[in-house]
């Protein structure tokens, strides 16, 4: 069946200087004789088609944009349902694959096994959101109730409080709309994949409905064949008043996990001599350190929403978000970097005493936000305005496991082990079918924290005329957080507490040579508490109201262009991020906030439509990233940032060969990335990092009919052996191997 679907967006373009130089080129001549003093009223566009075929986004989900995102002065890429379903992906890392300058760290110092985005090289993982509101705590998530990811890169805390300067990352759920539909999609695949969705939405009243998002997913990932997964989900929604000036939605998420972690390969710090040139253990791809009797890791999320809308009038809305939320992420992991490596001369053989990381996290979040938004005018000044109240309490309640082995592989004596030593395994040959019996018990809570955020916020775009447009935004927001910590070596927790208040904002001017194009030059702030320096999660430790919050800005000039009829947006932005204020170590045993980094570079977009049967989506993206202060003597200073490669590039694009028949594929570039600040430039001992690599996906669709069509979907086609990420001292993590997939979609 077919339905209106709004477009709402755009993104890259080839050249920022050229985009700059040659903007009539795209720009018919007479725009510019025929506005007659007058800002020239633009009709909404609607494409009639099949559900989720449209690559073209114009307006993000989020109410805090006050302006469509070709007027908006900052880098915002979205991608929508349909790259998520023609690419097959299944998780926010497979999503964020086709955004340049996003990669993706490994679960390593007090960071969980979960999704760790890095934007513009600064960790992200504390700045995810669902539709507007922070989605804390250790999650891997999953895309089977999203409508888009939207990325926002540079210094947002005007936009998303507390946070990274890096960027935040937006995802837009699914929800009850008005009208009948019922889609399912069953997939199968090689390494025992199995994956089925269905999305039904009833309209059973002429202004209620509801819509029902379930998925049930298992399979093994491609090239670790003993790595494996088990998934189920389900979220609901019941909206009311659809269509009338007062709106009610109650949604629920729930998603539960199951599967065999994988802390990857071991780097080679401790054994160099068995390392390749990118400072990694040199073994095979299938390689695995787990012991399958006793690894595991099960996660879960719960969430609940309650959001009400009022349309005052036409031009007045009010909204009132509130959600409760509690995830738990459990597991305990081989960790290959941090065990015991022995050198048996006997057998002329490395042997390893497994090395093992635990944790069971159980984070809850309850938040509220109000915001009025419209528009309104004084004067000739036309504004569109977004006011808004968030009040937010988290728990993050953190412990650890204590592993004792009764029985399993025991190690060799001549190797420097005791007698009574066990887990252990050849270190180039690992066998994760290693008998093992043991306790896995939970140790007491090593943080037991709770923080709570009072903020208020507001933004307005204001048209100064035809040509002309000032976007600002502020926010001040008072973070307060306090509770009990274990030291490491410590028996008795201690209790610390802090509380900051911080100011941020961001403003831009935007001129606009034509309605389908804009120029923009913005400067915005950011804000990163000491609970979540250097990383993701809040923590805990000494003295914490004696530090002060990290302060990082963007400074950025682009160009925006919607060309061709509008079908296709081309972006370029130059940019640079900066963060300062972060504590370092200044001399033996003496901090300082004192640490400076800073990243320059280039962003490239393009999305939308190069034909009617010709869908694009991708960009490439520079960054020359520095660590201006690092420790002290210097060490590490002039390197580059930790999973900030130089060079990324990606490009999804597909083909309708005949009414029926779709042809695509993708192509990704990531270049040189370290793990960690250590290149040769600091003098570190060892030098760790993911070599370039070059991934190809491929897939072919074929509609039988409006309700029927199969999709094959070839991901990482030439089977490309890569690293996906890496912390740079204790393990790297192999990228997925070659896989297939075929599915099939049924609506009505």
């Amino acid at each position: 069946m077919s339905r209106n679907i709004t477009q709402k967006s755009r993104r890259a373009a080839p050249s920022l200087a050229l985009a700059l130089a040659s903007s009539a080129v795209f720009v018919p001549s007479h725009v510019f004789g025929q506005t007659n003093g007058q800002a020239t009223q633009l009709p909404s566009i609607t494409v009639e088609g099949q559900r989720g075929q449209s690559y073209t986004v114009r307006e993000a989900s989020q109410t805090k944009f006050t302006a469509p995102l070709l007027d908006t002065p900052k880098t915002v890429q979205i991608i929508p349902q349909a790259i998520i379903q023609d690419s097959a992906a299944t998780s926010l890392e497979d999503v964020l694959r086709n955004v340049p300058g996003i990669t993706f760290g490994a679960g390593e110092g007090g960071q969980p096994l979960a999704d760790r985005p890095f934007i513009r090289g600064m960790a992200s993982g504390n700045n995810v959101y669902v539709d507007g509101v922070r989605d804390p705590g250790g999650q891997t998530r999953e895309v089977f109730n999203l409508e888009s990811v939207e990325v926002i890169k540079g210094a947002d805390s005007a936009y998303s409080g507390r946070g990274s300067g890096g960027g935040s990352i937006n995802l837009s759920s699914k929800r009850a709309r008005l009208g009948n539909f019922v889609e399912g999609d069953v997939g199968l695949g090689t390494d025992h994949y199995w994956r089925g969705t269905a999305d039904g939405n009833w309209q059973f009243a002429e202004h209620a409905a509801f819509r029902l998002n379930v998925l049930g997913a298992k399979g093994n990932t491609p090239g670790r064949e003993v790595v494996d997964y088990k998934k189920f989900g389900i979220a609901p929604s019941l909206s009311f008043g659809l269509g009338t000036p007062t709106r009610v939605t109650l949604s629920y998420y729930h998603l539960q996990t199951d599967g065999m972690p994988d802390y990857g390969v071991p780097t080679a710090r401790k054994a160099p001599q068995l390392g390749n040139a990118a400072g990694i253990l040199d073994v095979d791809r299938s390689t695995f350190y787990g012991v399958l009797d006793r690894d595991y890791q099960k996660t879960r999320a719960d969430i609940g929403t309650l959001e009400i809308e009022h349309d005052f009038t036409e031009r007045l809305t009010f909204r009132n978000a509130t959600r409760y939320g509690e995830t738990l992420n459990d597991y305990v992991v081989t960790n290959p970097g941090d065990g015991t490596v022995g050198f048996d001369p006997t057998t002329n053989t490395y042997w390893l005493k497994r090395g093992t990381k635990s944790r069971w996290q159980k984070s809850t979040l309850l938040s509220n936000v109000s915001e009025l938004y419209g528009k309104f005018e004084t004067g000739s000044l036309k504004h569109s305005f977004n006011l808004g109240v968030e009040l937010t309490r988290e728990t993050n309640k953190n412990a650890s496991y204590a592993v004792n082995t009764r029985n399993g592989s025991a190690c060799p004596a001549g190797a420097g082990f005791s007698a009574t030593d066990l887990d252990c395994t050849p270190y180039l040959n690992p066998n994760p079918h290693d008998p093992w019996t043991g306790s896995i018990n939970r140790s007491a809570l090593n943080q037991d924290a709770t923080s709570t955020t009072r903020s208020v916020y507001a933004f307005d775009t204001i048209d100064l005329n035809e040509r002309f447009q000032i976007s600002a935004g502020v926010r001040l927001d008072n973070y307060r957080i306090s509770g009990d910590y274990l030291a490491r070596g410590a028996t008795n927790p201690k209790s610390a507490d802090g509380e900051w208040t911080m100011f941020n904002y961001q403003l831009g001017l935007v001129y606009k040579p034509a309605h389908n194009g804009s120029i923009y030059l913005s400067y915005a702030t950011a804000s990163t508490p000491p609970t979540i320096s250097g990383g993701d999660q809040e923590s805990l430790s000494a003295g914490l109201n004696e530090l002060k919050p990290e302060r990082s800005s963007t400074i950025e000039l682009g160009t925006k262009w919607d060309v061709l009829d509008e079908k296709l947006s081309l972006t370029a932005a130059l940019f640079q991020n900066e963060r300062k204020d972060a504590q370092i170590e200044v001399a033996p045993n003496i901090y300082e906030q004192a640490g400076k980094t800073r990243v320059r570079g280039l962003e490239l977009g393009v999305s939308g439509q190069i034909t009617p049967k010709w869908n694009v989506f991708g960009g490439y993206t520079y960054m020359d990233s520095e660590l201006l202060k690092g420790a002290y003597d210097g060490v590490n200073e002039g390197d580059p940032l930790a999973n900030t490669p130089k060079h990324s590039f990606s490009l999804w694009s597909t083909y309708a060969v005949t009414p029926r028949l779709t042809v695509g594929g993708g192509a990704y570039y990531v270049g040189k990335t370290f793990g960690g600040n250590q290149g040769t430039a600091g003098g570190g001992q060892w030098e760790v990092y993911m070599p370039s690599y070059w991934r190809f996906d491929a897939m072919a669709s074929y509609r039988f009919n409006d309700r029927f069509s199969v999709r094959l979907n070839a991901l990482n086609l030439t089977d490309k052996v890569y690293y996906k990420r890496t912390n740079g001292v204790h393990h790297a993590d192999f990228g997925p191997g070659r896989q297939f997939i075929l599915s099939a979609n049924l609506r009505y």
